[in-house]
C-alpha cells in the first residue's frame, strides 16, 4: 500500500523483511548484468536490437 510517507529507506527495510538473501542476490545480479550490457555493449547490431526491444516494451527513449 502506498502512502505519502513512503521513502526509499522504508522500501529497503520492507524488502529486507520480505526477500530471502538468495532472492536479493539474484535481483542484484540481474541489475548488474543489465547495467553491464547497457554500458559496455556497443556492437551496433546488438544496440539496435536492444533499442527495438525497449520500444516493444513500451519505453519511449526519444
Amino acid at each position: 500500500m502506498s502512502t505519502a510517507n513512503d521513502t526509499v529507506h522504508g522500501r529497503v527495510e520492507q524488502a529486507r523483511m520480505e526477500l530471502t538473501p538468495t532472492q536479493a542476490a539474484a535481483g542484484l545480479a540481474f541489475v548488474a548484468a543489465l547495467g553491464f550490457a547497457l554500458l559496455f555493449v556497443q556492437e551496433p547490431t546488438l544496440h539496435d536490437s536492444m533499442h527495438n526491444f525497449r520500444h516493444a516494451a513500451g519505453v519511449t527513449c526519444h
